[in-house]
Formats: structure tokens, C-alpha cells, sequence
């Protein structure tokens, strides 16, 4: 009577462990992804994101080839800005046959945000195959603008421009191609265009100043640099100097000279503005304002023979025999110690100067 007793003991304590081992077989099988996902949907539904994204993981780790597991896992990390798992997965979904326009659309615009430049262009002409009323023009010039295609991105971006002609974007971009090739009269109505369209831009108008002092259109250039600085754009020591420059390129001596004058209080051995304010006194008639400027840069380096060579012009020109004389000496001075300089003279002489 033992044994039988004995045999149904064993049973008794065999039978939890057989269960338990059957529940572990179930919840490791592929099925168990489904279980997941909708823990995942029902968090997701709670507001719960960071959660639901734990759950939409571990249901892909069941099944990486669920299509609607990996559609709610690339939505959980696009929620939560993992741009870059959001793009693998999404590129995943597509992969499991989701050739949509959204997802197609999803993968293009997560692509350009990470600055993956080759497979924007594929994605946005696979999405305008999918779904021929997409706009992708502006996309695409963009992308090729950021990679210095100027050619492409002006085709693109003035398609672009008709797709959607208040987009300030576009042409400042095609203005900014053709400035990148020194094109310099082609960028300028497509700086105006921008403008007129965001005139609250100051930087932009501050660029379109630059490129008319590239043009020498001087009278222009002054005008939009002072209209940036009044549009709120910041007066930082680079600004100055350009707004002096524009001064002193119109005529304006005294606007132009204030100004940079008020740079070097800041910056007393800048050796680029001494010479500039030297060389508009000079090019004025003001020789001796002209020889004080050169002067402090002889003191901050006595071997600028440039400058020791400009000063005996600057004497030559005051006139009378004794300037003459010691401006000739200088300059023949300057000329031993940098032999380069006796091409400066003979440009000075063709000038009449």
C-alpha cells in the first residue's frame, strides 16, 4: 500500500512545477508579443509614453517581424524625440511592406532632420511616386543647397517658390547660391524678394548691404547696413566697422572716421583700422591726421615699412621742398628694407598720386 500512496505524493508535488513551466513556455512564445503591444496601447492611451515605449520593446523582442508592434514602437520613439531609433524603424515598417505616403513622408522628414542628405532626396521621389500631390521641391533644395549644389538647388528652390511663394526661405536661399558663386547681381532681387517678404529679418538685410559693398554699389550698401542696425540687429565691433566703411565709401569722412575711432578705444593696436582711418585722411588731403595714424603703427611694430613708406608719400603731397625732400628719403628708405614696395610707388605715380 506504500508505493501507490507514495506515486500519487510525487504526482502531487510534481504538478505546480509542470504548470509553472507550462506558463513560462507561453509567455516566452511569439504570441506573447500581442499580450505587449496592447499593455503598450493601453499606457499609450494613459498619456504614459515612456512606459508604453518599456512594453512596445518588449514586444518586439518577441516578434521583430510584427507590423504593428514596430508601427507603435516607431510612433513611441518619434514621441519622445529618439529621432534616430524612430528612423530606423520606421524604415523597418517599410521594410515589412508599409509603403504608404504618411510612412514614406515619416522616414523623408526624419531623414532631413538628420541631416542624412542622400536619402532625403531618395525618399522625397519615392513619396512623390506614392502620392503625386506632395510638395518636395523646397525639401530638395534645401538639401542641396546644404551641400553646396548650387545648380540643383536653384532648379529646385524656384520650383519651389511656385509651390509656395510665401516662404521667405526660398529665396533667400537662391540668393544666398548665387552670392556662394559671386554672382553677385543675380543674388540681389532675390534678397530684395525675401525681404519683402520677412522685412523683420535685420541679418538679411545686413547681408544685402555686404554683397552691394562687393558690387561697389556704395550708396545702397550704406543704406541697408544702416537699416539692419535699426531693424535690431547687433552693433558688435564687426558691424562698425563695416557701417564705418560704408561711411568713408560714400564720402562721409567724418561719420565714417567716428566711428571706427570708437573701435579703437576698444581695440587701440588693431593694425587693419589704423590703416584704414590713415588711409582716408590721406586720400582727403588731411596728410598730417594721415602721418599721426601711421605713426601708431610704427610704434606697435617698427618694421611695417608699408606704413613708413605711406607716410613719406604723405609728405611728398603736403608740398614744399623740406616735406619733399623727407618724404622722398622715407620712402627710399622703405623701399631698401622691403624691395616689394617699389611696386606701391609705381602704382602711386600712374594714379597721379
Amino acid at each position: 500500500m506504500l508505493r501507490p500512496i507514495l506515486s500519487i505524493c510525487l504526482l502531487m508535488v510534481m504538478a505546480p512545477a509542470f504548470s509553472q513551466t507550462s506558463f513560462n513556455q507561453i509567455n516566452v512564445g511569439p504570441d506573447s508579443s500581442e499580450f505587449f503591444l496592447q499593455k503598450g496601447i493601453q499606457e499609450k492611451q494613459n498619456g504614459r509614453r515612456l512606459e508604453s515605449l518599456k512594453y512596445f520593446e518588449k514586444a518586439i523582442s518577441y516578434d521583430a517581424n510584427n507590423k504593428a508592434v514596430t508601427a507603435e514602437l516607431a510612433s513611441a520613439y518619434l514621441d519622445l524625440r529618439k529621432y534616430g531609433q524612430a528612423r530606423t524603424t520606421f524604415i523597418k515598417l517599410e521594410q515589412l511592406g508599409e509603403t504608404s505616403a504618411t510612412n514614406i513622408k515619416q522616414i523623408m522628414n526624419l531623414s532631413f532632420q538628420l541631416k542624412k542628405h542622400e536619402d532625403v532626396i531618395a525618399y522625397a521621389l519615392k513619396l512623390k511616386k506614392a502620392d503625386p500631390s506632395e510638395k518636395i521641391a523646397y525639401l530638395l533644395g534645401k538639401v542641396n543647397y546644404d551641400q553646396e549644389n548650387y545648380g540643383e538647388a536653384i532648379k529646385y528652390l524656384n520650383e519651389a517658390a511656385k509651390e509656395d511663394p510665401t516662404n521667405a526661405e526660398v529665396p533667400y536661399m537662391i540668393a544666398h547660391s548665387y552670392a556662394d558663386m559671386m554672382n553677385y547681381k543675380l543674388a540681389v532681387p532675390f534678397f530684395q524678394k525675401a525681404i519683402e517678404l520677412k522685412p523683420d529679418k535685420a541679418y538679411w538685410i545686413y547681408e544685402l548691404g555686404l554683397i552691394c559693398y562687393a558690387m561697389h554699389d556704395d550708396k545702397n550698401s550704406l543704406k541697408y547696413i544702416l537699416e539692419a542696425g535699426e531693424k535690431g540687429l547687433k552693433k558688435d565691433n564687426e558691424y562698425l566697422e563695416n557701417l564705418g566703411i560704408a561711411y568713408l565709401n560714400v564720402g562721409d569722412l567724418d561719420a565714417g572716421v567716428k566711428i571706427l575711432n570708437e573701435i579703437l578705444i576698444k581695440r587701440p593696436s588693431d593694425m587693419n583700422l589704423l590703416n584704414m582711418i590713415a588711409e582716408a585722411y590721406y586720400y582727403k588731403g588731411k596728410y598730417d591726421l594721415a602721418i599721426d595714424y601711421w605713426d601708431k603703427i610704427l610704434e606697435y611694430d617698427k618694421k611695417d615699412f608699408s606704413a613708413l613708406y605711406m607716410i613719406g608719400m604723405a609728405y611728398q603731397k603736403k608740398g614744399g621742398k623740406e616735406n619733399t625732400e623727407k618724404g622722398t628719403r622715407l620712402c627710399d628708405t622703405a623701399i631698401q628694407m622691403d624691395p616689394g614696395l617699389s611696386s606701391l610707388r609705381q602704382k602711386k605715380m600712374m594714379a597721379g598720386l
